[in-house]
């Protein structure tokens, strides 16, 4: 196992230290690999949750932990040498056979972030060492997007971050590697969901419509774009949802809607009470283009029915992309919107859920309630028929 790496965003140093106990910025930096689940960061380090005594590798699609009781270790033997037991999903203990070509990946995915203009397929497979095809697709297989996916996806994250520093919009442009601002703009249009100079702002000016309301779940709250919802969110307190909704936009304005978002909202509630209709709204999502090909393959799962992360990475032509589903899963912000709760693990195992794993459970509950009875209706009327005078 490698232990060393410098791969975090920013140029992040990773390296543990020689016990395997990390300094205060290393670990940061491993926390926020392990909050994205980056498959890169795998055969690098390990983490052990206390409350659980398992050890993961940082790209394991279980339930993110509480950082207060997460500890880092260089290597799987010093994890099981502080009491913890590898976890049964990802299988930390065993030695990946693809450590080479993850190694060949990340020096292509170092050599994108690095470029000022995206590097051609023949530049990436020769700093990966493979010829194109093949270097097409084991990185597809490890990241789960294609190398031009990814470097579009840099490329905008780039050109957010430098928005997000108040830089003006076409010095971020050129900076973030467009050959001009219309390129960025067009980028911008559904990758940010607001335009450039919005969200150098921190999102001023832009007018995000909220709603809460009580379901059978907990408290949700939902937000709205002039495009559609672009959140809807669990949780257990309204007051900590209007927050979060306001960290992530803070200089957005921010409007209480009492009408049609509300009604919006009601019609959520009402379907998570009694899942027998269909939930057909606009909807603004924001995601890479391999995130959206697997919402739109949740969103075709019907209620009372299930898909496991290998199912839908199979459906979607990548059967070895089943982490980058799994990441795909864990990022969405549109709770049953986007019914994300409707994959589960293969061994039928719940498998994580951004809203906690009780509440995905109690959303297939009632989902599979609502289609035995739907099914029950019609053998009942035969019944009254066969015995009515």
């Amino acid at each position: 196992m490698s232990h060393g790496w410098s791969v975090g965003e920013g140029g992040a140093m990773l390296a543990p230290s020689g016990d395997g106990e990390a300094t205060m910025d290393r670990t940061d930096a491993r926390w926020e690999a392990l909050v994205r689940r980056d498959p890169r960061a795998d055969g690098r380090f390990v983490y052990g949750v206390s409350t659980t005594g398992v050890y993961c590798r940082p790209s394991c699609a279980s339930r993110r932990p509480l950082r207060k009781n997460v500890s880092f270790f260089a290597q799987a033997s010093a994890a099981e040498a502080a009491g913890f037991r590898a976890c049964k999903r990802c299988r930390p203990d065993e030695a990946s056979a693809g450590e080479p070509q993850r190694a060949a990946v990340e020096r292509a995915c170092a050599l994108i972030r690095e470029s000022d203009r995206t590097p051609t397929l023949a530049e990436l497979a020769r700093a990966a060492g493979m010829s194109r095809f093949h270097f097409h697709r084991v990185f597809h297989q490890i990241v789960g997007a294609t190398p031009r996916e990814f470097a579009r996806a840099e490329r905008l994250g780039r050109f957010e971050r430098t928005l997000g520093a108040g830089t003006p919009v076409l010095e971020a442009a050129f900076d973030a590697g467009y050959g001009s601002a219309s390129r960025a703009y067009a980028a911008a249009a559904t990758g940010l969901g607001m335009t450039p100079g919005r969200r150098r702002r921190g999102g001023r000016g832009e007018r995000v419509r909220f709603s809460t309301v009580r379901t059978e779940v907990g408290f949700m709250l939902v937000a709205a774009t002039e495009r559609g919802i672009c959140a809807a969110e669990l949780g257990d307190d309204r007051a900590a949802l209007v927050a979060q909704l306001r960290a992530r936009l803070p200089e957005a304005v921010l409007v209480e809607d009492a009408g049609a978002l509300r009604a919006w909202a009601d019609r959520i509630a009402r379907f998570i009470a009694t899942p027998d209709h269909g939930l057909d709204l606009p909807l603004d999502v924001r995601g890479t283009a391999f995130q959206a090909r697997v919402w739109r393959a949740l969103r075709r799962i019907p209620p009372g029915e299930t898909r496991s992360y290998a199912e839908i990475a199979r459906a979607l032509g990548r059967p070895n992309a089943v982490r980058a589903v799994a990441q795909a899963c864990a990022s969405n912000r549109l709770a049953v919107l986007v019914p994300c709760h409707r994959v589960v693990r293969s061994d039928g195992g719940p498998g994580g859920y951004r809203w906690g794993v009780e509440r995905k459970r109690a959303l297939l509950a009632r989902e599979a309630a609502g289609k035995d009875g739907a099914s029950a209706a019609p053998r009942a009327r035969a019944r009254r028929r066969r015995v009515a005078p």
